[in-house]
């Protein structure tokens, strides 16, 4: 605690010192006085004075790579504050000019990276933690819904989630060892949960906020051009050329009909009782037997969108309003990978090797089959679902979901099943035998209250057929 408030105290100090050394400073430059005392650039001090104080006193007592590793993450959090200051000074710039503005703070990330590469440090966790983390900074890229990445707040958090799986590793390794790791892996961790989350959450929820103005200041001493001449209104009869012989067009020739004083209907044709739709032969309004086979035999797909399955930013699969798929396959991941599976039907998903976590969120008639996943399974908003799991699985989770079978193999049946709001939920698991059938087990839907001993007791239902 008297860490980061010394760590908060020196930033604020530091802070009022470059306010007294601006104050002499020639008036062009007050542009830069105000982007870097803007209240974003003070929360964004604030919030490494408070967090990365934690890392960096952790890292300096142990030294050797840890500590160059929190170094290089020092530089990371730095650089990005001189180009949230710079974005404050810049108009949007197109794709490339980003990938050209965003180099340097690339650049670090890297650098980080390079780290992990290589033969195998004894402290191998501590630089992947700090590796993968740093690209939650890439949240500064978004530049809105079409650009292929996830909205900052969960860029952050799933940026995370690819480096939690080393840091557990540290945790565990040092948990009896030595409390400098310990300390360090947990202060890593408030880095960016909560730290860096709250700050996006505060600040920049919807991406970086560019200059408007930017531009135009800065051509401000050139000479004015001249104006471009008015465009012509829509409505006025008058032509901006010379010639009056020019037909007119749009909603001028409209009025200029309307006013001509003929007949406004004079051009249009009759509909004759053989035009009309009840009238013709070829309308008869029954559908064919054959054109109703070929509307229900051909897959169809979810108005809610198209159909996807793709990898994005290379940490999240993402498989979407996939109806009437059975031959779904990711076959190309790893474990730093997450699978989000939302709004298929009748479809079934093979995920072939060791990924972080599995979500299927409002599916129906849906099978998935897993091999391993590292954290958890979830099932959310489902309906007649059944998952497969074929390695192992710490976790299953199902939520608010009517209708779910679960199939566990010999290595998963320590998983921890967790059930809320949800019905009809049936685990198989292996029989006695080898080569015997999966016995299949109920999950109790229906529970017992009792107030006893000044407690509530719960217990559930059992029926008895007597």
């Amino acid at each position: 605690m008297e860490e980061r408030l010394m760590a908060r105290l020196e930033s604020a100090v530091a802070r009022l010192e470059a306010l007294s050394l601006r104050g002499g400073s020639v008036a062009g430059s007050g542009g830069d006085d105000a982007s870097a005392t803007d209240p974003s650039i003070v929360a964004f001090e604030d919030f490494m004075g408070t967090y990365f104080g934690r890392v960096s006193s952790a890292g300096e007592k142990i030294g050797g790579q840890v500590l160059e590793v929190t170094k290089i993450l020092e530089q990371a959090l730095n650089m990005q504050k001189e180009l949230l200051i710079k974005i404050k000074q810049s108009q949007k710039p197109d794709l490339a000019g980003l990938a050209e503005f965003l180099k340097p703070l690339n650049e670090v990330i890297m650098k980080a990276n390079s780290m992990t590469e290589g033969r195998r440090s004894d402290f191998f966790n501590h630089l992947k933690a700090a590796a993968d983390s740093s690209t939650a900074l890439a949240w500064i890229a978004y530049t809105g819904k079409d650009c292929g990445m996830s909205m900052p707040i969960a860029h952050v958090e799933e940026s995370w989630q690819m480096a939690e799986f080393y840091n557990n590793k540290i945790l565990v390794e040092y948990k009896s060892k030595d409390p400098n790791h310990v300390e360090w892996a947990k202060a890593l961790k408030e880095l960016y949960l909560p730290g860096l989350r709250d700050y996006v959450k505060s600040h920049y929820p919807l991406g970086p906020v560019w200059s408007a103005t930017a531009k135009a200041k800065a051509a401000a001493p050139r000479a004015p051009a001249p104006p471009p001449p008015p465009p012509a209104s829509l409505f006025t009869s008058e032509s901006s050329s010379p010639s009056s012989s020019k037909p007119k067009e749009g909603m001028a020739a409209v009025f200029q009909e309307i006013s001509s004083g003929k007949p406004v209907t004079s051009g249009l044709r009759k509909v004759t009782d053989n035009m009309k739709t009840k009238n013709r032969a070829d309308r008869n309004g029954v559908v064919g037997a054959s054109e109703k086979e070929s509307r229900t035999s051909s897959p169809s797909f979810s108005k809610a969108g198209p159909p996807k399955l793709e990898l994005q930013m290379g940490r999240k699969w993402v498989v979407e309003n996939q109806i009437g798929r059975k031959n779904l396959v990711i076959d190309d991941c790893d474990a730093k990978q997450s699978v989000y599976i939302f709004g298929c039907k009748d479809s079934v998903l093979q995920v072939q090797g060791k990924v972080n976590n599995i979500t299927i969120d409002k599916c129906t008639k849906m099978g998935v089959v897993f091999t391993d996943v590292v954290a958890a399974c979830e099932i959310v908003n489902c309906s007649g679902v059944e998952v497969q799991c074929q390695g192992s699985a710490p976790t299953i989770s199902v939520d608010n979901t009517g209708g779910c079978q679960l199939f566990l193999s010999k290595g998963s049946l320590g998983a921890s099943i967790t059930t809320a709001k949800s019905s009809e939920i049936n685990v198989l698991v292996p029989g006695a035998e080898p080569d015997g059938d999966l016995v299949e087990h109920a999950l109790p839907q229906q529970f017992i209250h009792t107030f006893k001993d000044g407690q509530f007791e719960t217990t559930p239902v059992s029926h008895s057929g007597g």
